[in-house]
């Protein structure tokens, strides 16, 4: 991540770090735009890892659907195709989702704590 005259420029470096965290979230779990760019060194840059994510070339197969946000609420609707595609492709995955739509974060979300789940009775 570069700053120009106080304006966060993201670079390729950058970009590439933020591609190899997302191809590491396994199928069933979701991560969120800020756990990533904390995993790549810059817990501030949650916008920026949105931005990337939305222009990731698509021949790296990543699973961007995997990436949301830290409520659980879908991407907006042009990505993916729309918010049913992207439900689609998690609900495919094993992912449940709440009433009101978002995803059932204590179930779902990646990360250090996922191992400390007391709702898992299996």
């Amino acid at each position: 991540m570069v700053t120009y005259n106080g304006e966060r420029i993201v670079d390729a470096a950058f970009a590439e770090q933020v591609y190899e965290a997302v191809a590491r979230i396994p199928r069933g779990k979701v991560a969120t735009y800020g756990q990533i760019a904390a995993q790549v060194g810059d817990p501030l840059a949650g916008r920026e890892v949105g931005h990337i994510m939305s222009c990731a070339p698509s021949g790296r197969n990543l699973p961007c659907h995997r990436v949301v946000n830290r409520t659980g609420a879908l991407a907006p609707d042009y990505a993916f195709g729309g918010q049913e595609k992207q439900r689609a492709l998690l609900e495919a995955e094993g992912v449940t989702f709440l009433a009101d739509g978002r995803i059932d974060m204590t179930l779902h979300l990646w990360g250090k704590y996922e191992q400390f789940n007391i709702f898992d009775m299996s």
